[in-house]
């Protein structure tokens, strides 16, 4: 019996790489005391290699993934293993709470959890949820600001312009 235990274990932690519009997307989950998670979201560039999702909650969040780039109004619904610090905990629940096709600044989230802007842009920065947690709704002040701890215009920028694009920000 415990193998057995052991082999579900091993099963249930994957990673797949599914399609998105702007690239690949990365999705990981994994057994957090007998409750499937997701364990991390990777934003990939569009030559990452693909693989298809093996465990329940992977398809799950393929299918809902899927529904928002089709929808950018589709409310997620994925249980996400518990990660980072209190503040950042604190920034992604606010993040939350920004409605679609609308931002805040770095400095609006600061005033309302009464820390820094630079603080809010590092929880930002190291969000494992993004899309759930939508971060690429929080912009500077004077701009789209920075995304994922990249100031130049790469892949994570052109993604949170597809995104904002996507939710009619922009």
């Amino acid at each position: 019996m415990a193998s057995s235990h052991r082999q579900t274990r091993s099963d249930s932690a994957q990673y797949c790489v599914i399609t998105a519009p702007f690239g690949r997307l990365g999705i990981g989950t994994e057994l957090v005391d007998d409750s499937l998670m997701l364990s991390k979201i990777d934003y990939l560039p569009a030559t990452a290699q693909l693989m298809s999702p093996k465990n329940h909650l992977a398809k799950e969040a393929e299918k809902q993934f899927r529904a928002y780039f089709k929808n950018p109004d589709y409310q997620f619904d994925l249980p996400t293993k518990p990660a980072g610090t209190e503040h950042q905990k604190k920034v992604w629940a606010a993040v939350q709470t920004i409605p679609v096709g609308k931002t805040k600044t770095y400095g609006d989230i600061a005033s309302q959890l009464k820390s820094g802007a630079r603080a809010v842009g590092t929880a930002c920065g190291a969000n494992p949820y993004p899309l759930v947690a939508p971060c690429h709704r929080v912009v500077s002040a004077k701009g789209i600001g920075g995304f994922m701890k990249e100031d130049a215009p790469g892949l994570y920028r052109q993604i949170k312009i597809w995104l904002l694009k996507h939710e009619g920000v922009l």
